[in-house]
Parts: C-alpha cells; sequence; structure tokens
C-alpha cells in the first residue's frame, strides 16, 4: 500500500511552500520588540545616572578649561583658558610631593585595612556564637557612626592637656610626661594619628563582607585537607585565599578608591599640615580652589586625580583578572 502525502499537492504557477521561521532568539521578525524590551528597562536608570553622575563630571570638565575665579561667581560669566589650567599644575612644584604622598598614604591604608580586616573576619569564624555577636555590634557601631563625629572623638582623644591618649601615654612611664604633646603637630605622629582613625572607620565593612565569605567556604574542603596534613597556615594558603580571591579583589579596589580620595579626616586634624606635610591630592584641589579662589585650577586637579584613578584601579583589577585565569 502507497503511504498518503502529507502535504496538499502544489498548483502550477504558485510559489514553492516555505517552512516557518524556527522561533530563535536571533529571529527577526516578532521577536525584535522583544530583544529591545531590556534595553527600554534600562533607560530610566541610564537617565537617573547621566543627570546625578554625569553632569557633575561633564561640568567639572568644562570648568576645568575655564578662567573660574571668585569674579565669575559673582558676574556668571567664564573665560575659556584651554589647558591652561592643566598645563599650571603640571609645573607646580607642588605636584610630584603631593602625589607620592597621596600614593604611599592611599597604599598604606589599603594595606593596613585588608591585613586587619582579614583578621578580624577569621577571629569572628573562629569565636563562638556570643563573641562573633559582640564583635559584630562593635564593628556595626563603628562603622555607622558618622565620619565628622568620629573624627572629632579622634581629635578630643590626641588633644593636649585633656587627651586621654596623652594621659594613657604618660602613664606608661615610658615615653616620659605626654600631657602636653600635640601629636597632630607633628609631620610622622600627624599621619599615623589620620592614619589609625581612616583604617579604624575602614575596618567594619571589609571585615564583615570577608566574614559573609568565609562563612560561604565549604567544611568538607578544611576536613580534606586536615586529613592530607595540612596546618592552620597551609589550609588558610590553598583553602581559604582562593575561595575569597573575588571577594579580597572586591574590597581592595573599593579601599583604594575611598582611601585615594580621602578627605573629611585629613581637613578636620590637620588641614594638610604641618608645612603640608598631610596635603593629599584631595586637600590640594580643595585650597586650590577654595582658599586660592582659583575653581579652574581646583577642577583640572580633580579632573587629574580622576583620570589617574582610573588608570590605576583598571590596571589592578585586570592584573588581579589575569593571575585568577593562570590560577
Amino acid at each position: 500500500m502507497n503511504a498518503l502525502p502529507t502535504q496538499a499537492p502544489r498548483r502550477q504557477g504558485t510559489p514553492p511552500h516555505k517552512p516557518a521561521a524556527p522561533d530563535t532568539p536571533g529571529a527577526a521578525g516578532p521577536r525584535r520588540p522583544r530583544q529591545l524590551q531590556p534595553y527600554i528597562l534600562l533607560i530610566p536608570a541610564i537617565v537617573l545616572l547621566a543627570a546625578v553622575v554625569g553632569y557633575p563630571l561633564v561640568r567639572l570638565g568644562v570648568i576645568s578649561t575655564q578662567g573660574f575665579g571668585l569674579r565669575t561667581l559673582i558676574t556668571g560669566r567664564a573665560t575659556s583658558v584651554g589647558g591652561a589650567n592643566y598645563t599650571a599644575i603640571l609645573h607646580d612644584s607642588q605636584l610630584v610631593p603631593v602625589l607620592l604622598r597621596t600614593v604611599v598614604f592611599a597604599a598604606t591604608l589599603v594595606a593596613g585595612t585588608v591585613v586587619i580586616g582579614f583578621g578580624a573576619a577569621l577571629m569572628m569564624v573562629a569565636a563562638g556564637r556570643r563573641l562573633r555577636v559582640a564583635m559584630m555590634l562593635a564593628l556595626l557601631g563603628a562603622w555607622a557612626m558618622p565620619t565628622v563625629a568620629s573624627t572629632l572623638v579622634w581629635q578630643w582623644l590626641f588633644q593636649p592637656t585633656y587627651g586621654v591618649i596623652n594621659w594613657l601615654l604618660t602613664q606608661l612611664h615610658v615615653f616620659g610626661d605626654l600631657r602636653q604633646h600635640d601629636f597632630l603637630a607633628g609631620t610622622t605622629s600627624g599621619f599615623v594619628v589620620v592614619w589609625l582613625l581612616v583604617v579604624w572607620i575602614s575596618v567594619p565593612f571589609v571585615a564583615l563582607t570577608l566574614y559573609a565569605g568565609l562563612s560561604q567556604i565549604p567544611g568538607d574542603y578544611y576536613e580534606a585537607a586536615a586529613i592530607d596534613g595540612a596546618g592552620y597556615l597551609r589550609q588558610l594558603r590553598t583553602v581559604t585565599v582562593p575561595f575569597l580571591r573575588p571577594v579580597l579583589m572586591l574590597v581592595t579596589v573599593l579601599s583604594v578608591i575611598w582611601d585615594f580620595n580621602v578627605f573629611n579626616q585629613i581637613w578636620i586634624l590637620t588641614k594638610g599640615g604641618p608645612d603640608g606635610a598631610t596635603t593629599t591630592i584631595a586637600i590640594w584641589s580643595f585650597t586650590q580652589a577654595f582658599a586660592s579662589q582659583s575653581y579652574g585650577q581646583g577642577a583640572a586637579i580633580a579632573v587629574f586625580s580622576v583620570v589617574l584613578l582610573a588608570v590605576l584601579v583598571g590596571w589592578w583589577v585586570r592584573r588581579l583578572v589575569v593571575s585568577g585565569e593562570e590560577s
């Protein structure tokens, strides 16, 4: 018996029948509106970011190319000076010392914050429930305190005559009588006080973030490493650090950005002194704009800082990604 035809016979002169287009994401026609839907949903967020972040950056770049001074604030009219502001800061004798001071200060802050935060996270993992909750509450309390309020408290701690730290160090009978000593007036001691304050403020975020990453590491890996005879340090190197690498990369990049732009703590404690010894690039931009009434040069320093920070962070992220792929 012959099989029945599955299609109707085609009439003479009619075009051959074409099969229906497959329902794939790359197919044209009815699928196109669905492909545009994600981009349409992103439009409000893009418009908001452009208004909140994009416009100030563009305005900063425009001011950096203008002779924007006190007179411009009154008249509202600014003249274009091209790249004169950038030329002025590149030939300024303060540029190299300020850049070196900023990079060294930020590097020591990042190293101190990540090391102390990692140690605090390991302590919370090893501690009992009550001690862990107490540590979390202490870290959250330090983190929740406003920056200006915490800076004023630290200023009081190191104040001559009434400072608690001055009194405690004097009671040790090791460093002599420090009750009248002004730590913030010294170059090294001023930097040390600012370093301690910034690290104290930054450690809670790093410690709590790393603790969240540590709590996600399966215990089976530690048990397998212990069976192989690995001690605590070897388990830390072969299990903990590889699992925490993405989180460590995140907190390191964020710490670089935050510590490179530290302003409130330095300005309140030392105002960049003594003799500019604690002046970083953020302090230099502020003093150039508002103390010298040269807003154009202040904006040029800020733009230079943004470009430099973007290059440093981009290089660091690329280096970490490449090392992660190789490992």
